[in-house]
């Protein structure tokens, strides 16, 4: 059995954070290292996507879950307004081997645009 993702921990209490939103099979909780004044991560509760590619062939309704809380947060927490970013494997930035989707909103910094 493979070792249990930093987001599976968060998820099932063993590393602290505020879970700030939550549908059945998605969660969200605060990027720990911001980007933009909005900087949120949505997270599928199962680990057994790596990255969007394979959610997007795997479970498109999951994938589908998570742009609509995505959506939701922007609402809530912005203008409605926002940039959804998935790094999909270590090149591209991907450190967390666990598919999640980076929501960015407010004034974005060079860094958050790739720039």
């Amino acid at each position: 059995m493979s070792e249990k993702s930093i987001f599976t921990r968060i998820y099932e209490g063993e590393i602290p954070s505020e879970i700030i939103a939550e549908t059945d099979n998605a969660f969200a909780i605060r990027d720990i290292a911001p980007k933009a004044p909005v900087h949120l991560l949505v997270i599928p509760k199962t680990g057994e996507y790596r990255n969007v590619v394979e959610l997007a062939a795997g479970d498109p309704a999951l994938l589908a879950e998570m742009i609509g809380l995505a959506n939701s947060l922007a609402a809530e927490h912005a203008d409605g307004d926002f940039r959804l970013v998935f790094n999909t494997g270590e090149g591209a930035g991907q450190t967390v081997f666990h598919v999640h989707a980076h929501v960015l909103a407010g004034t974005l910094t060079e860094e958050s645009l790739g720039a």
